[in-house]
């Protein structure tokens, strides 16, 4: 099995620590001296290799993402990647803070459940780690458990957009389709934070398409498309919402444009998928 190259640090680390242990005269101590710098720039220089490696797997997770994208019903709010600004306390809330959103960033979402919640047991309702718990839990799939979260922050943040559009999407998966449109429609009027804005009409627009008020529905798609022209899966949704209107040219002609956009994106190529279907004579799918 091979080394940890921090065991080979440490025996470096080991080694002139005994020097200095012997007592040494002022010639050694100098050369340890020497060697404590030259050592400590090794060190450091590990370190800013390992950070970049730590980067460079999260890119390996984004592919990885897009080559797993699950097509099959509408995705959770993306995880923002903004490192969370941090300041430095005395119990180590902050180490366990960052942690969590990079265990998020990397998909760990039951790890970053543990991580988070250790840091809110050393710094009981700090409203960052609350928002991180609260979407490791959502993209966990804990709905109940995150909509409890999410609560909490908008208690102290009423205009915190985004944990209201994840509120709004927890509720249209638990099929609570007034609370849902209550959430959502006020992070539209709120309109402070444009990733928020955007995913409060796409998810307007699910919530009207399942409830079959379809002309609705085509109304939130089309604010979605002006404010996001990349997201990809409102162009599918836009065009289920067209074919059960009974309008199906302008569905066909929305799925073209879906393919269009990006044929690369699971979506795009789920828009393809439909025009093969219906091509068919068969019906896209109700859910």
């Amino acid at each position: 099995m091979a080394e940890s190259p921090v065991a080979a640090l440490r025996r470096e680390y080991d080694t002139i620590a005994r020097q200095l242990d012997g007592a040494p005269g002022n010639a050694e101590r100098e050369a340890a001296k020497r060697e404590i710098i030259a050592f400590f720039k090794k060190v450091d220089g590990s370190l800013a290799e390992l950070t970049q490696l730590k980067d460079d797997i999260r890119q390996l997770v984004d592919r990885y993402k897009q080559l797993a994208a699950d097509t099959k019903q509408a995705a959770a709010p993306e995880f923002t990647g903004q490192r969370p600004v941090l300041h430095a306390d005395h119990i180590g809330a902050t180490t366990f803070i960052e942690k969590g959103w990079s265990l998020i960033s990397l998909g760990d979402h039951a790890g970053a459940i543990q991580t988070l919640t250790k840091a809110l047991q050393l710094s009981p309702g700090e409203t960052q780690a609350e928002s991180l718990l609260g979407w490791a839990q959502m993209l966990h799939e804990d709905y109940d458990d995150a909509l409890g979260t999410f609560q909490k922050v908008l208690m102290k943040e009423p205009a915190n957009s985004l944990a209201r559009i994840n509120v709004g999407y927890i509720c249209l998966k638990k099929r609570i389709f007034g609370e849902a449109i209550e959430h959502l429609s006020k992070a539209i009027r709120l309109d402070n934070d444009k990733k928020a804005t955007l995913y409060a009409h796409f998810y307007l627009g699910l919530v009207y398409l399942q409830r079959e008020m379809f002309e609705d529905a085509e109304t939130f798609f089309e604010k979605t498309l002006k404010l996001g022209p990349n997201l990809i899966e409102a162009y599918y949704e836009l065009g289920r919402a067209q074919w059960f209107a009974g309008d199906q040219a302008k569905a066909k002609s929305t799925w073209e444009d879906g393919f269009k956009a990006n044929k690369f994106n699971p979506w795009g190529k789920r828009c393809q998928e439909m025009l093969d279907l219906v091509a068919k004579g068969e019906e896209p799918p109700r859910e």
